[in-house]
């Protein structure tokens, strides 16, 4: 995705090893906690639209389908996931109900209408430009956007770092952030939303939710 870092870093990151991982864990287990957080502030998504920037096998639209969902687009960078996510939606039937596409939402997102509610789980960290992405984010939301970001304290920017380094080491550009929170949310609310709720997850992630 634009400034995030270079599309091959970013396959070669997250490719078909983390599509395995994830949908055997998600069919053990489900949602992980933060992922669950990011359901819940949702809401009611009766009859809604759902974009999923970044939603990797597809696991949280899966779990707004059955919540009430009309239909979800997934955008996804990397098109290591898609052999996973399709052989999830098959086995519940909404193949028919998800539209996957591998494609920088920052850059090419002028082509994917605005949906009802946006989705950026765990995104944010991994972009550069963060006005930039919850700007595009912000306008595709009509109703509302949730996601989740780092906590912005000490021992989250060593953590990172030290995946940076790790990052820098073994040859691959992708790299990860602690964006200023405020510079996050302030980035979405100058495109028209406002704040609703905060919640912290844990020790390293915090959950948002912003409504129009």
């Amino acid at each position: 995705m634009a400034g995030c870092c270079n599309p091959i870093d970013y396959r070669r990151l997250f490719s078909r090893k983390y599509e395995s991982r994830d949908a055997r864990r998600y069919r053990q287990r489900g949602l992980g906690a933060t992922s669950r957080a990011l359901v819940e502030l949702a809401g009611d998504v009766e009859d809604a639209t759902v974009l999923d920037v970044g939603g990797g096998i597809g696991a949280i639209e899966l779990e707004l389908l059955a919540a009430g969902a009309e239909r979800a687009t997934n955008v996804e960078l990397s098109g290591g996931y898609e052999e996973a996510a399709s052989a999830l939606l098959s086995e519940r039937g909404l193949s028919d109900r998800v539209d996957r596409r591998v494609a920088d939402f920052v850059s090419e997102g002028d082509a994917i209408e605005a949906h009802d509610l946006v989705v950026l789980h765990r995104v944010v960290c991994c972009y550069p430009d963060v006005d930039a992405l919850m700007g595009a984010a912000a306008e595709h939301a009509r109703r509302r956007l949730v996601l989740t970001y780092p906590q912005e304290h000490l021992p989250m920017r060593l953590g990172l770092r030290v995946v940076n380094l790790w990052l820098r080491v073994s040859g691959c550009g992708f790299r990860t952030y602690v964006h200023p929170i405020a510079r996050i949310l302030g980035a979405a609310e100058a495109h028209g939303l406002r704040l609703e709720r905060r919640e912290r997850q844990g020790f390293l992630w915090e959950s948002a939710a912003l409504v129009r």
